[in-house]
């Protein structure tokens, strides 16, 4: 990565590029391990177009706030939202104050393609256990390493076995789905 995020992720945004949607099958596991929002905050890691944040929002009910690094990102996310949707806010969370997001503490914190990227895992890990409320749950939805098949140029993008325990070494709950390529964690204290 780059000492700024923002730096590297600005000029793709800015160019028109976009990454895998949400779809139904996706959806509906994270309906059935977060549960109804009521109205309770939750915050989206990394939102780039905002699609995930719209759905904790619009579809399970969260308060939602979607902060990502690249100001193009934000940019596609606000012109797909409706007033009444997710907040959105400029945000590098590996590193720019937590101060500034809307609330203290998140009931659902979302890291949605974005955890393999992060440099310093265990101190984003950290930051992210200071926000979540006591109860809450940390989703994190992440590419395997090696799930691609071996002729796949991409087939390095996953996180390693390593990493994958890094993830969830310091959660009392730890439960799993795999969705092809992709694994989804639902991590509570």
């Amino acid at each position: 990565m780059t000492p700024y995020p923002g730096a590297y992720w600005e000029p793709l945004w800015a160019e028109g590029r976009r990454y895998r949607q949400l779809d139904d099958a996706e959806t509906r596991l994270m309906a059935g391990r977060l549960g109804p929002g009521r109205g309770r905050p939750a915050l989206d890691i990394g939102c780039g177009d905002g699609s995930l944040a719209r759905h904790l929002h619009h579809g399970l009910g969260y308060r939602t706030t979607g902060v990502d690094c690249a100001p193009s990102a934000l940019a596609v996310a606000q012109d797909s939202s409706p007033s009444t949707g997710p907040l959105w806010r400029l945000l590098d969370f590996t590193t720019d104050d937590l101060g500034a997001l809307p609330d203290p503490a998140y009931a659902v914190i979302t890291c949605r393609l974005v955890y393999r990227w992060v440099d310093r895992k265990p101190a984003f890990l950290d930051r992210v256990r200071r926000i979540l409320a006591p109860g809450g749950t940390f989703w994190v939805v992440t590419e395997i390493a090696g799930r691609r098949e071996a002729t796949d140029l991409r087939r390095h993008l996953g996180i390693t076995t390593g990493e994958a325990e890094t993830l969830t070494a310091a959660w009392s709950v730890v439960r799993t789905a795999d969705l092809d390529v992709l694994r989804c964690y639902a991590l509570s204290p």
